[in-house]
């Protein structure tokens, strides 16, 4: 079992072909990332495909969640955060890290959810409008059509409708997330992040998020962080395996999980560490 853990960290390999219609969404390229004076990333590079699902997995620690927050620009937050490389929004080759960039646009750009629900104390109407405000609608017809579409992606639409005016802590635990789910598709964002979302959740609520991770992927990219490997097979068409803050391989999720190229994956995936 020890043994496992001292094993060489390999050489990245090369992504795993794909049909030649799926197009890329956003590239990682060479992405190294500090706290300080604490680098938690390593020279990452790897596509995200349009419409698809990409899975992020690797034992706690490894970096998984920090590579998720640079897309939309969240350890700005935070003092002493820097980037290096590039994270491009495609097609327009958008560099999401550039420090010329404003990470408000960015937020709008790319939507997030996080680990527990977070839904703002407003009303459930509110909620989801919150980010149509941010970016300047004000047409009340165009806002309550916009946050309607929103919650009928999130597949939540048909138990809310009828009280839109009500406090959204009111909602069970599976609902507030799926509102903030809502929340995060309301402004159309380019990508959608979805960090560890069901871990806070019981296995009903779980089936249903994932039901609809699913479906939202005809409409907008998704990349999910998740410590649960069957989560992963379930629902994604990529996954990179992370580890010590180095990708150590990225490819089709069945290939990942079933004949991996590089033997800390396959020690990963069959238990002998994380």
């Amino acid at each position: 079992m020890n043994e496992a853990l001292h094993i060489a960290s390999p050489a990245v390999t090369t992504p795993t072909p794909l049909s030649p219609e799926a197009t890329i969404r956003a590239r990682v390229s060479n992405l190294d990332f500090w706290y300080s004076k604490f680098q938690a990333l390593h020279s990452v590079s790897m596509p995200i495909h349009n419409n698809k699902v990409t899975a992020i997995i690797g034992p706690s620690g490894c970096g998984k969640s920090t590579l998720l927050r640079c897309f939309n620009r969240i350890h700005d937050l935070y003092p002493g955060a820097r980037y290096e490389g590039a994270i491009e929004l495609m097609p327009d080759g958008l560099n999401l890290v550039s420090r010329s960039v404003d990470p408000i646009l960015v937020r709008l750009m790319v939507g997030m959810v996080f680990q527990k629900p977070n839904p703002f104390p407003k009303s459930i109407f509110e909620n989801v409008a919150s980010g149509l405000y941010v970016r300047g609608l004000r047409n009340r017809s165009e806002v309550e059509g916009r946050v309607e579409k929103a919650l009928k992606q999130a597949a939540i639409w048909d138990e809310v409708q009828d009280r839109l005016k009500k406090p959204a802590y009111e909602l069970s635990g599976g609902q507030q997330q799926r509102l903030c789910i809502a929340r995060a598709l309301a402004p159309e964002p380019k990508l959608l992040l979805l960090d560890e979302p069901t871990s806070a959740l019981d296995p009903i609520a779980t089936a249903k998020i994932e039901s609809l991770i699913a479906d939202l992927a005809h409409d907008v990219t998704v990349v999910i962080v998740t410590h649960n490997m069957g989560q992963a097979a379930r629902i994604s068409d990529q996954t990179a395996f992370m580890h010590m803050g180095k990708l150590i391989e990225f490819g089709e999720t069945e290939q990942i999980f079933t004949n991996p190229t590089v033997d800390q994956t396959r020690d990963y995936i069959t238990g002998r560490f994380g």
